[in-house]
């Protein structure tokens, strides 16, 4: 089955660029406001859409993006609101790819079979779980596959070439190169690493390889462009959102338009850039 994350890649492959992947954690800094930058994503020039599912103890995220969960949640925002959200979003968009990551737990007492179920019907295409190891794959990563959901796995740079086999084995949609050893938003890429990096996976899948991670500015994203199929970039769209907040950390009339300038600004980075043929 081929899915919105495939064709979108396709498409972006046979014009030569990379996509521009956005996260932001879904229902922050409230549900309206978030279902409103989500749909003003696309048209600010994102190609794939990453949506946080909150979570009380997210041990991969940094500050910045625990502070997002923590404000989605004191919104009030559960796995059924998000997943409305994608229902909602589908209703102008059946175009652009959205992809659900976060972690097992919300998944798990959800209840997986309904959890697909709702997930597929709503428009998800893809999920990211950061604590779900090849090792348990048959707990989400087969049901998903199995349900026409792509199931995207992390690399990191100690994914050395004996693991990497498994990493890749049920990995669908792209892979998720996280550029740096540590939490999200904790240090800026080294852009030459992450290259290598790349072309080292590439040689082992046909998948197309996006980078995460560390990617903050225009320039950044327009280096990796380069080399990787996509760049995602959160922690930065997620301070930008926090920075329109007032006080009390509610919207402000500047909120929407905080996030979408950046990403406008990031999509001309990675849409200006040609890309090289990774060796």
């Amino acid at each position: 089955m081929t899915t919105r994350i495939d064709r979108r890649f396709a498409a972006l492959r046979d014009e030569g660029r990379a996509a521009l992947v956005t996260f932001l954690m879904a229902g922050d800094p409230d549900g309206d406001t978030s279902l409103a930058i989500i749909k003003a994503l696309p048209p600010a020039g994102a190609d794939v859409i990453e949506l946080g599912m909150p979570f009380t103890d997210p041990m991969a995220d940094g500050i910045s993006i625990q502070g997002a969960g923590l404000r989605a949640l004191r919104s009030g925002q559960t796995l059924k609101k998000t997943l409305a959200m994608v229902r909602a979003f589908r209703q102008s968009d059946d175009a652009t790819p959205i992809v659900l990551m976060g972690y097992y737990n919300p998944i798990y007492v959800y209840g997986v079979d309904r959890f697909l179920v709702d997930a597929k019907a709503a428009g998800v295409d893809g999920l990211i779980v950061v604590d779900l190891p090849p090792e348990e794959d048959e707990e989400l990563c087969l049901p998903a596959l199995k349900a026409g959901i792509n199931f995207i796995r992390l690399a990191t740079p100690t994914t050395d070439d004996r693991r990497l086999p498994a990493v890749l084995a049920n990995t669908s949609g792209f892979v998720y190169y996280v550029s740096i050893t540590g939490i999200t938003g904790a240090a800026t890429l080294d852009s030459g690493k992450a290259t290598a990096a790349v072309s080292r996976i590439k040689r082992h899948t046909d998948l197309p390889v996006a980078v995460g991670f560390g990617v903050k500015t225009a320039d950044y994203a327009r280096a990796l462009a380069q080399v990787a199929d996509g760049v995602v970039v959160g922690s930065a769209l997620v301070d930008a959102l926090k920075a329109s907040l007032d006080k009390d950390n509610k919207a402000t009339a500047k909120t929407v338009k905080a996030v979408t300038d950046l990403v406008a600004a990031l999509a001309d980075g990675v849409h200006g850039a040609r890309r090289v043929a990774a060796e």
